[in-house]
């Protein structure tokens, strides 16, 4: 299984119910987030949501992501000419996670589109980084899926869990991450901007670091909603919703590595 056993017990915890404290499903993602599951009705059955079902989910928005990105990767390496695939694909892609934030029932429409348009902008960036830094891709792939199935063993082990301490703390860094990353944009609007944030000195490969860290802990904080929602009978579509918050969670965190790898590339 994708995740451990422990739903059957916090389905106690949750009292089979949507009355439970909402504290327990904050999470980052601004999918998977604490008024997803608590607006709607507990399912039943085979229109109840699952993990193994959101693993299969999962996996075939992976592999639509994999072949839009194959794509958008040859294009850019035949013209050169990023531009175009990077904002279609990065602006098409959040229209549909904010869709979905206001209408989970979309999902099963919504979450697909989502993985195709990402696949567009992950494959034209990251042929822009390999151009810079050959091999550095295949490196990012690597530490990304690494990363994530590490998590989940330490998740399934017992060995982080998503406290409520735990919760709180990763929602603040995350939050401040995004003043950051905004007020960077603001100023980059006027010609400027946040050095740090793109120096590949020491303190921009450790402020690099520390964002990936955070990147990564937000996958706890997502299997631990997934589990939750399956355990407490969230309806059979949520399994899109859970799968699509994962997908936003891998992506800013591939993203993130591969910046961290590109700042150390360069200092050689």
């Amino acid at each position: 299984m994708f995740f451990s056993s422990r739903g059957h017990r916090d389905s106690l915890v949750l009292r089979a119910s949507w009355g439970y404290n909402s504290s327990m499903m904050r999470t980052a993602n601004p999918v998977l987030n604490e008024r997803t599951f608590t607006r709607l009705g507990a399912a039943g059955g085979s229109h109840a949501m699952t993990i193994e079902g959101t693993v299969i989910k999962t996996g075939v928005m992976l592999m639509l992501a994999v072949i839009t990105a194959s794509i958008a990767w040859r294009s850019v390496s035949a013209e050169g000419s990023a531009i175009p695939w990077i904002l279609g694909g990065a602006i098409g892609g959040l229209v549909m996670v904010i869709i979905t934030m206001f209408k989970p029932t979309l999902a099963g429409i919504t979450a697909p589109i989502y993985a195709i348009l990402e696949g567009l902008f992950l494959g034209a960036i990251s042929a822009q980084f390999e151009m810079m830094y050959q091999g550095i891709v295949f490196n990012a792939i690597c530490l990304t899926f690494g990363t994530l199935f590490s998590l989940l063993l330490a998740y399934q082990t017992g060995f982080i869990k998503a406290t409520e301490n735990f919760k709180l703390g990763v929602f603040a860094a995350t939050g401040a991450i995004g003043l950051v990353y905004l007020f960077n944009f603001i100023m980059s609007i006027f010609g400027s901007g946040i050095p740090l944030i793109h120096s590949s000195g020491i303190m921009g490969i450790v402020f690099s670091l520390v964002v990936v860290v955070i990147a990564a802990l937000n996958l706890v904080l997502d299997f631990d909603f997934i589990e939750n929602g399956a355990a407490a009978g969230a309806p059979k579509y949520m399994e899109w919703v859970g799968a699509l918050g994962l997908m936003v969670t891998l992506v800013w965190l591939y993203i993130e590595i591969l910046r961290l790898l590109a700042k150390l590339n360069s200092r050689r």
